[in-house]
């Protein structure tokens, strides 16, 4: 089974950690958790929207990278450390997807990387044939 995986996206915790933003088996894409941090410092700190938007064009090119698209998405898990964030969250998740409207989940957890990281997003994807 052939795997394809992305070039970095540049973060340090890829290198650290040892993960790739994302993998490519056969028509399967993963797009590995992904916060809204910029040459190391956190973009919209504390603004869910924001900080929303700017995972989606992470995730856009991730998927772009491995020759899929947010049409192929059929899963997002979203991780948010204020359940009451939802509603910004959801907004930026609709306008990325569009009618896609992949199955998703939306968890609260205790803490992120960074005190002012509000949320992460993983994502899966079938895609068409490379």
């Amino acid at each position: 089974m052939p795997r394809r995986i992305e070039h970095t996206s540049g973060t340090d915790w890829e290198a650290e950690f040892g993960y790739a933003r994302a993998v490519r088996v056969d028509n399967t894409v993963r797009v590995s958790g992904t916060v809204a941090v910029e040459d190391g410092e956190t973009v919209a700190p504390n603004d869910p929207y924001g900080q929303a938007s700017h995972i989606f064009e992470v995730v856009d090119e991730a998927l772009d990278a491995l020759d899929a698209s947010p049409e192929d998405v059929v899963v997002t898990r979203v991780y948010v450390v204020d359940f009451d964030d939802w509603e910004p969250i959801g907004r930026a998740h609709r306008e990325f997807f569009g009618d896609v409207k992949p199955a998703t989940t939306l968890l609260e957890v205790a803490s992120l990387p960074a005190p002012d990281l509000c949320l992460e997003i993983e994502v899966e994807a079938v895609a068409k044939d490379a």
